[in-house]
């Protein structure tokens, strides 16, 4: 039995190509390229006729017809090749009185054909039927939403922010609207906010309702009484309290094995969230551009604000107000700008350590504490008055700044002549210029310079530290830079009267303390992954700092008989 094979031809209609399959009896069982035009497609019998070009004008759809499969029947061999000659000549009439009597294949209606449909939506609207000057504006609006959509997502991934935004003049109808909406929006929280009368009342609710702990002594409490004080603190204080009664907080603090947290961490958690909100609140206002940023004349305005709450500065002589102001408002730039912008931001200031030794000087020791303890506290009266007492030691001219000269007499002399070089190279190429061509260091660079001496461990004061190390500014020091900085503090070393130094020896023991990711450099990132920084710059710029470091056993010792002896 021949099967049937599908004639294939192509048809240019509109610049499109549209292919029609015919089945055709065929021995082989391949598709047959080769038979000629006229055997390739079927139409109706008048069109059939004169098919033998292949730019031959389309009919339209419901005058195609496909023929219909017709199985030849079975004869004598003899006269099989007869047959078969006879079956390509009338193939198309059997076909048509087999579709017209009914008792062939029932051929399917044209609108069933899915080629069909689909040629007729296609031509329906009217795509693909204009000129090749529409084709390409159509081309060149579809490769234009794709690039707009790609621009869309490069847009979302990574957009690069703007960095200037033009702000309201002063006077302006937009910057007095924005200063009336942020004086209504800080006053409502502010509103919100608990003050002492009700964190008093708070902390009598939750001594009444708490229960003791019989191993410890503690007042603590379950989550039921917790829930039971929030309803009673609710009835007292009002809805403001509420927000702190959460069962997320509860959940934030130390449980024991009763499931009871202790009341006396909760109460400060509730001092603390009040204290930095009201700080935040305080600093917003002095927030002349509400760009979440501080300048320090605005920080020394907050500082100076809070004078009058601080027990241990009520007593500040008024002419000291301002300087203290600038010495406090130094430290929270030192670490809180790291990039020297000239701004902090609120959110780091309110994070920062240095807020939080600040309020510090809230508390009235009835001890009696020393100078050296005061003196720790940066923020201090103590602090503050031998900061000032030492640069005006050191300004020998009186002319307010400093030069390399006058520098080196910080600490008795200790430090080496080139730290110094390099502290006036890195940190003070925008201060005041002196007489001649050299530069003085000013006030405020003097206070960065202190902060970094007695911060040493810290990224700040060790980034401040490591900038003036690096001599060649490569971001690494090498051994070549380990020698030519320890050389001045070996020759301070003799002439201190200590015994011989090997410089090599010194610079393996470092190299052993760093232990740095490249074994020939020292990064700044080794200095502080290694949390010896601030030793190892001492051991480099000061000779005092190395002597401590040689001596750092027998120190030890006398530290713990000390502790012994209180």
């Amino acid at each position: 039995m021949k099967s049937a094979v599908f004639r294939i031809r192509k048809i240019s209609f509109h610049t499109h190509f549209v292919f029609f399959l015919h089945p055709q009896q065929h021995a082989s069982g391949w598709l047959d390229l080769d038979t000629p035009t006229k055997n390739r497609i079927a139409f109706e019998p008048s069109s059939r006729q004169g098919d033998n070009s292949h730019n031959a004008s389309l009919p339209p759809p419901h005058a195609l017809r496909r023929a219909p499969i017709r199985r030849p029947p079975r004869r004598p061999p003899a006269m099989s090749t007869a047959s078969g000659d006879g079956g390509d000549g009338g193939g198309g009439g059997d076909g048509a009185s087999s579709a017209a009597g009914g008792g062939g294949r029932r051929i399917p209606p044209a609108s069933s054909m899915p080629w069909v449909r689909n040629l007729r939506r296609f031509v329906g609207t009217g795509a693909g039927l204009g000129s090749e000057a529409l084709m390409e504006l159509e081309t060149k609006r579809i490769l234009l939403e794709i690039f707009k959509e790609r621009q869309r997502k490069n847009m979302e991934a990574g957009a690069i922010p703007s960095f200037y935004k033009k702000k309201p003049e002063d006077g302006s109808i937009s910057n007095r609207v924005q200063k009336l909406a942020k004086y209504r929006f800080l006053k409502k929280q502010s509103e919100l906010l608990l003050n002492a009368d009700d964190l008093d009342a708070m902390w009598v609710c939750l001594r009444e309702n708490c229960v003791i702990d019989d191993a410890t002594g503690a007042e603590k409490m379950n989550y039921e009484d917790f829930c039971h004080i929030a309803t009673v603190c609710t009835e007292q204080i009002g809805q403001k309290c509420k927000r702190f009664f959460s069962p997320s907080n509860f959940m934030k603090f130390e449980k024991d094995d009763s499931g009871r947290i202790a009341i006396l961490p909760f109460y400060l958690y509730v001092m603390r969230t009040v204290s930095l909100t009201q700080a935040r609140i305080d600093m917003s206002e002095l927030d002349e551009d509400s760009d979440g940023f501080l300048q320090p004349h605005e920080m020394e305005a907050y500082i100076r604000g809070l004078i009058p709450n601080l027990a241990q500065l009520r007593d500040m002589p008024s002419a000291f107000v301002q300087m203290y102001c600038r010495i406090a408002a130094r430290k929270f730039f030192f670490f809180c700008d790291p990039h020297r912008r000239g701004k902090a931001c609120i959110k780091k200031v309110l994070l920062s350590n240095c807020l939080q030794e600040l309020m510090e000087l809230h508390q009235e020791s009835e001890e009696e504490v020393t100078d050296t303890e005061q003196a720790e506290n940066w923020f201090s009266l103590t602090s503050a008055q031998r900061i000032c007492d030492m640069f005006l030691a050191l300004d020998k001219d009186t002319n307010g700044t400093l030069s390399k000269q006058e520098l080196k007499e910080y600490a008795d002399g200790t430090l080496t002549d080139i730290f110094i070089e390099r502290v006036f190279d890195e940190h003070v190429r925008r201060s005041k210029v002196g007489g001649g061509n050299s530069r003085e260091m000013d006030f405020e660079s003097f206070l960065d310079f202190v902060l970094a001496l007695e911060n040493k461990d810290t990224p700040e004061g060790l980034t401040y530290l490591f900038r003036c190390l690096d001599l060649n500014g490569r971001g690494f020091l090498t051994t070549a830079d380990i020698h030519t900085l320890f050389r001045d503090v070996h020759q301070k070393w003799i002439e201190g009267g200590n015994y011989e130094l090997c410089i090599e020896d010194v610079r393996d023991e470092i190299w052993d303390m760093v232990k740095p990711a490249d074994p020939l450099r020292i990064a700044l990132t080794d200095l502080l992954s290694c949390k010896q920084g601030g030793t190892i710059a001492s051991m480099l710029i000061d000779v005092r700092g190395f002597w401590a470091h040689d001596n750092r056993e027998n120190l030890l010792q006398e530290e713990e008989e000390q502790v012994e002896e209180a």
